[in-house]
């Protein structure tokens, strides 16, 4: 039976969150099954489903095989599945089995057949492609939900998937454990400073993918090698509405002598912004100015310092010739007295051997 409208989009905006446990578990079955070749592995989610908020808490390795030529042809044990799935029971019966994963890195034309498969032990099983070597900024993971799309020309249903937002998040003892695994990777030098405008950074490159996959869409809309889906260009333009309008023109104002003048396209938003863009870059132009007076003025004072080490460097040398020539005038100065006192004895030695002549 085709999905509804209501049905679609309370798949659309069920809040999907990952948890870091489950990243791990699959970025290992992938490390021990499939790294370094193009395969990808598939294994099962457990958690919770109320309806509106799905929690994936665990996940097990589940044994996939499938023809890369073919890709129709593919193996999936559910015995396998079966049995672990009422062993997990047995250990947590909160945690039940909500979906599927696999290391994609996209979609592939067997993924509606697999979860097919998965609807005999969930109604409307979840997949999550984890994608385990990532290359671009952003959340690892993709949600999707199968429904049935009704297609405008009135010809037959077709099953496809339809995305659902997701994040990580994890409790308060799995934030331990995460925290002790990068414990040793995370650069305890780096400031929260330089941590925030790195997240900003990625967030901001993340923002840029989904805004090329985005024109790469339209662009093949336009072109016609996609067809036109008036769900998804409703949510483009919904979110287009949603975006500031910075250029929003005034009425042209008149002068005295009934000369039009220019119309300004500057609105408060945008006048607003630049206030506030020339207070922050005022700011910052202070701050480089104190900087670079602070560190002129340290230039001087080590230039002083120099000076006055060397003028005393200069002082002692000079010191021992002073006190060289002093002890020279005083040994010369004993040794005068001296030999004074000798010619005054024999002086008086000789007036004394006069007197008894």
């Amino acid at each position: 039976m085709p999905a509804t409208t209501a049905e679609t989009l309370s798949l659309v905006t069920r809040n999907v969150s990952v948890a870091p446990l489950v990243l791990l578990s699959v970025a290992d079955h992938y490390g021990r099954s499939a790294k370094g070749t193009r395969k990808r592995v598939v294994g099962v989610l457990l958690g919770q489903n109320d309806g509106k908020n799905v929690r994936v808490s665990n996940s097990f390795a589940v044994p996939f095989e499938e023809e890369e030529k073919d890709p129709s042809v593919w193996f999936l044990d559910h015995n396998y599945v079966e049995s672990m799935n009422d062993m997990f029971k047995k250990i947590n019966a909160r945690e039940k089995l909500i979906g599927w994963y696999h290391s994609g890195p996209k979609l592939r034309a067997s993924d509606l057949e697999i979860n097919e498969l998965f609807k005999r032990y969930t109604p409307n099983p979840l997949l999550v492609i984890i994608d385990v070597q990532p290359k671009e900024a952003g959340v690892p993971t993709d949600a999707y939900f199968a429904v049935e799309e009704i297609k405008d020309d009135g010809t037959t249903t077709s099953k496809t998937f339809v995305h659902t937002p997701s994040i990580i998040e994890a409790e308060e003892a799995e934030e331990i454990g995460v925290e002790h695994l990068l414990r040793d990777i995370r650069d305890v030098a780096v400031g929260t400073l330089s941590t925030r405008v790195t997240s900003q950074l990625q967030s901001l490159q993340g923002l840029h993918l989904r805004l090329r996959d985005i024109g790469q869409y339209l662009q093949k809309v336009l072109d016609g090698t996609l067809p036109v889906n008036h769900a998804i260009l409703g949510n483009l333009q919904d979110v287009f509405n949603l975006l500031p309008n910075l250029s929003t023109p005034k009425p042209a104002s008149h002068i005295s002598n009934g000369v039009d003048a220019p119309v300004s396209n500057n609105s408060e938003l945008a006048h607003a912004m630049s206030i506030k863009t020339n207070d922050q870059l005022m700011a910052i132009y202070l701050s480089s100015l104190i900087r670079a007076i602070t560190a002129f003025h340290d230039l001087i004072e080590n230039k002083i310092q120099n000076r006055q080490q060397q003028e005393e460097k200069e002082a002692k040398k000079d010191e021992p010739k002073d006190e060289k020539d002093k002890k020279t005038a005083v040994v010369n100065g004993v040794n005068g007295e001296a030999k004074e006192s000798k010619d005054a004895e024999k002086e008086k030695e000789k007036e004394d051997k006069d007197k008894k002549k």
